[in-house]
């Protein structure tokens, strides 16, 4: 897996003040506004512990702007390109379109639908922390929004895709059931390799997943369906059936259109070869997987 530098990291600064780490080819990098405006948005979270209320970012009308942008580009898209149970979710949640919503918004629309509930982060969350926290029914969630001289692109995971990808797929109610089996694999396991594995699963199934729906391929994933150069795109892979064993160690590079993608033939797959996998998954599943895969 090729993770590349673009993921931004976030660390108390020598004067005590928090500062996001832009790489060198951020859109942002080089707009001081950006970044002073990044530095105040993670600080809202950064030393957010479970049990505090979750802060509000008041978000400007640039950031409006650009939620909007994306709304609108990607609302055609859904419709020709997500499958069904997408398109039905989307609708029940009924996110805002014009303004970005806060993290308490998105929990008051989710939380009835499927009992998630959205939690602040400062930047990337740890894997174990972050999977961890499904078997609870939270989903930790950035507040920034990408740089608006690019809102249809985003070198990290922004609020929308947080929102408009995550929350849309969790409130398909079994999909949901399905992140809370993930939550549960990960406290069980222990080893690094499992956690990775692990990972690179979701990742082709909940980030990047497709269904056969009426002989076409049809999105679920987040990562697709938050994107509209992926939306756009996805159909253009070479789609293999459903295999978690090639899900977890197939190599794959999150700086470009994934190449490789995995299509269930339906959503019911999905949800009983998914939900199978995770809720028996252990150190012992990934060390057979792996060694299997040496052979």
């Amino acid at each position: 897996m090729a993770q590349g530098s673009l993921y931004a990291p976030v660390h108390r600064s020598g004067g005590g003040g928090v500062e996001v780490q832009l790489g060198d080819d951020h859109p942002g990098v080089a707009d001081p506004e950006y970044r002073r405006r990044r530095n105040e948005l993670a600080a809202l979270s950064y030393d957010w512990q479970p049990g505090d209320p979750v802060p509000r970012a008041d978000y400007t009308e640039t950031e409006h702007e650009v939620w909007r942008i994306v709304w609108d580009e990607l609302g055609p898209l859904h419709e020709r390109h997500a499958c069904r149970a997408f398109l039905e979710a989307k609708a029940e949640l009924d996110l805002p379109p014009d303004h970005v919503p806060q993290l308490t918004e998105v929990t008051e629309r989710l939380r009835p639908i499927s009992g998630f509930a959205y939690l602040p982060v400062a930047g990337l969350a740890p894997l174990r922390e972050f999977y961890g926290a499904f078997a609870d029914g939270s989903f930790f969630s950035t507040q920034y929004v990408r740089h608006h001289s690019m809102p249809l692109y985003t070198p990290e995971p922004d609020i929308i895709h947080e929102v408009m990808g995550h929350a849309n797929q969790l409130a398909i109610r079994p999909f949901a059931d399905v992140y809370r089996l993930v939550g549960e694999a990960v406290r069980r396991i222990e080893t690094e390799d499992a956690l990775r594995f692990l990972s690179q699963v979701f990742w082709f199934s909940f980030e990047f997943g497709v269904v056969w729906e009426d002989g076409e391929p049809k999105a679920y994933g987040a990562g697709i369906l938050s994107s509209s150069g992926e939306t756009a795109a996805f159909a253009g892979a070479e789609l293999r059936p459903l295999d978690v064993h090639e899900m977890g160690t197939l190599d794959y590079d999150i700086t470009r259109y994934q190449p490789v993608l995995f299509a269930a033939r339906s959503t019911h797959e999905v949800v009983e070869t998914m939900g199978e996998f995770f809720a028996s998954y252990d150190d012992d599943t990934c060390h057979r997987v792996l060694q299997e895969a040496t052979r």
